[in-house]
């Protein structure tokens, strides 16, 4: 699909296909989850999309560092652990709220900061 619209693209400068268009369903249980997911399925089915590439580099030396911003708050109990456990092995920065949310889950974290009106402290 790539290839059949490459003239087209370079006409406009831009992909016209593709997951940045959103122009697929995502399938659970065979229902399209933009409809009957909850929004913690939602929100993990998008995690998911946008943690595949990581797994796609073999390279373990280019793989990127992954950022996720206050995701665990979107996320009850049971998929936090899925997410936290499916991300143990890779570098990730991940912000939140508090630390409370990290306190039942088995995985090194190396470093904290607290960042309180613009000012950055490391704990």
């Amino acid at each position: 699909a790539y290839d059949d619209n490459l003239e087209n693209d370079l006409k406009h400068k831009s992909t016209s296909i593709g997951i940045h268009r959103e122009n697929f369903k995502v399938l659970l249980n065979g229902k399209d989850i933009s409809s009957y997911g909850s929004q913690g399925e939602k929100r993990l089915a998008a995690l998911s999309l946008v943690l595949s590439p990581y797994f796609l580099i073999s390279d373990k030396d280019k793989r990127p560092i992954v950022i996720l911003d206050d995701v665990l708050s979107e996320l009850d109990s049971n998929r936090q652990n899925y997410l936290l456990n499916s991300i143990g092995d890779i570098q990730t920065i991940i912000t939140c709220t508090g630390l409370d949310e990290f306190v039942n889950h088995r995985f090194e974290i190396n470093k904290v900061f607290k960042v309180t009106n613009g000012i950055v402290e490391e704990k």
